[in-house]
């Protein structure tokens, strides 16, 4: 079992509390607006999303609307999701052997995806995980749209271009054929004036939206964006190759709350054929 490492820092720790704050995020002035009902047997043209992983007072209401998104679209049979690791603990690209525990109950290893998975420079280590919250913020999201969720998580210590995209290569492989839902974690700009923050993240999501992996990577080190998550989005643009993206939301830390230096959000959805 991984047991939360952030419950009561990024997110409520209680239940009811963080539900209600799951669904105050939908009802925020920057999230997308009602508390969405989940479509079990939708299109399922969302086959991908972009999501932010800070504490959910900041960056909940531009994740609700990826989650939204989903929810109007249709539940997949599995989510893969994808984060880059902060502590620098464990294996270069490291993939869960355990189910999550959370407030809102079990997220469950999917273990015929993780089987898939597992090969090349992925390999099974849960030390990479242990403390890592950029999987882990996901999650309660994830629970409330739907408690028999299964998923499998790989925390991506190395995110240069060559290793995000044979990582990409892996998640093609292992999701051919089946519904699952691929979930890049990442925030965009750290720690810049809002308005440069902004500037550089809309030349990082411009690439994005071309669904080009190799030019996202070029103008994120060209521009200095000091993305945390770019590797799990190369993975995935890499692996959803072919798809449309389309930016939902777009919004900082600054748009929160009052501070001189901000963090960039974005939500985005990856849509290709219906499944």
């Amino acid at each position: 079992m991984r047991y939360p490492a952030v419950a009561g820092q990024f997110y409520e720790a209680d239940p009811a509390a963080l539900r209600r704050q799951v669904e105050g995020c939908y009802r925020h002035r920057l999230g997308p607006g009602d508390v969405p009902r989940l479509t079990l047997k939708g299109k399922r043209e969302v086959q991908g999303l972009v999501c932010p992983h800070a504490g959910l007072v900041y960056s909940g209401p531009v994740a609700a609307h990826g989650y939204a998104a989903l929810a109007a679209d249709g539940w997949p049979e599995s989510v893969l999701v994808l984060g880059p690791n902060h502590t620098g603990a464990g294996a270069a690209e490291a993939l869960a052997t355990v189910d999550f525990q959370t407030p809102l109950g079990l997220a469950r290893r999917d273990e015929a995806l993780a089987k898939r998975l597992r090969r090349d420079l992925i390999e099974e280590d849960n030390v990479a995980h242990r403390k890592e919250h950029s999987l882990e913020v996901q999650l309660p999201f994830l629970l409330h749209l739907n408690p028999d969720l299964r998923f499998a998580a790989l925390c991506m210590g190395v995110q240069e271009f060559d290793a995000a995209e044979e990582v990409g290569k892996i998640v093609h492989d292992a999701i051919a054929g089946r519904d699952v839902l691929v979930i890049a974690s990442t925030d965009f700009s750290h720690y810049l004036p809002k308005a440069e923050a902004a500037r550089r993240d809309k030349l990082a999501i411009a690439e994005i939206l071309k669904m080009d992996a190799a030019s996202f990577y070029r103008a994120k080190v060209k521009h200095d964006v000091s993305m945390c998550g770019y590797g799990p989005v190369i993975a995935l643009m890499t692996a959803l190759k072919g798809s449309r993206v389309e930016l939902l939301k777009y919004a900082s830390s600054g748009d929160v709350a009052p501070m001189p230096d901000v963090v960039g959000y974005a939500s985005m959805a990856v849509r290709g054929s219906p499944r």
